[in-house]
């Protein structure tokens, strides 16, 4: 699908006051600067996926480093396991940003998603006043009530040898009649201050640009630069007893303790044994 420019001005575009479109020229005012990470920032009305359309676009070689691609809505957004996001228009912010770590060996570009997840926490309890805590090792917890709910997620995926795409989607307006499910949440539900959608991305974006810089300036060390600790005070994860649903339909139940060197979650099973945990869905079971 071809995606459209938000400045093509669908008749519809102002259908939903409560959801207004992004500012495109206030964004890039106030994110492409000299000496800055963000080089470019597109808005478009409606695509596939940002990830795959930044994909195909850094696979032919016209993309620096810093490309931030951001969709009013996406048709075929997919989260982990080629899992589907549907959200309204405007009613969230779906975004994917290229990064070429190039000082960073890659074995530690695991801890990409980890540093976005810290990226986005950050950047929303500043910008949205919103405690957002992480689910390892790519989800994005607001409370809803008293209840713990999914607003976010975060996709990692290779762009060509050098290259990584990182794609965000939280959800920020949507009310409980649009939810995709019950469990899922959004800014708005969870008592965020602000939903404008033009701060909130820009707040991410610079957090996002410091956490990247810190991390990359330690050439990917997540002890050094802060990345290790922050993280695991802020995932909601640690602590808890939870199964860990493993390729190949095995599954691990235990408790997760720690956040490894190389970004796996550690849990400590009733065998005594600790098992450290790469990729899977992790399911929350109780407070340990």
């Amino acid at each position: 699908m071809t995606p459209r420019d938000a400045s093509d001005s669908p008749n519809n575009r102002w259908s939903d006051l409560d959801r207004p479109p992004l500012n495109t020229t206030a964004l890039r005012r106030g994110l492409v600067r000299e000496g800055g990470l963000w080089r470019q920032v597109d808005v478009v009305q409606r695509t596939g996926s940002t990830n795959s359309d930044l994909v195909a676009r850094a696979a032919e070689g016209d993309l620096d480093e810093g490309a931030v691609l951001v969709a009013e809505e996406q048709t075929a957004a997919r989260g982990r396991l080629d899992r589907q996001w549907t959200a309204p228009a405007r009613s969230g912010l779906f975004f994917s940003v290229l990064l070429r770590p190039a000082e960073v060996p890659v074995t530690r570009w695991g801890w990409l998603p980890l540093l976005t997840g810290v990226a986005v926490a950050t950047g929303l309890s500043r910008a949205a006043g919103v405690d957002t805590a992480l689910k390892w090792p790519n989800d994005l917890l607001v409370t809803v009530g008293d209840e713990e709910r999914k607003a976010g997620g975060i996709l990692a995926e290779r762009a060509g040898d050098d290259g990584v795409v990182i794609g965000v989607g939280i959800n920020v307006t949507l009310r409980a009649d649009e939810l995709p499910v019950p469990r899922a949440g959004s800014l708005a539900l969870a008592g965020a201050v602000n939903t404008d959608r033009d701060p909130l991305l820009r707040g991410i974006l610079r957090s996002l640009e410091d956490w990247y810089g810190r991390w990359r300036a330690a050439e990917g060390d997540p002890a050094a630069s802060g990345l290790q600790e922050t993280y695991a005070a802020g995932c909601a994860t640690l602590g808890r007893v939870v199964r860990a649903e493993l390729p190949g339909e095995r599954s691990i139940v235990g408790e997760a303790v720690a956040v490894d060197g190389d970004g796996r979650l550690v849990l400590a099973t009733e065998a005594g044994v600790q098992e450290p945990v790469g990729a899977g869905d992790i399911v929350h079971l109780r407070l340990a």
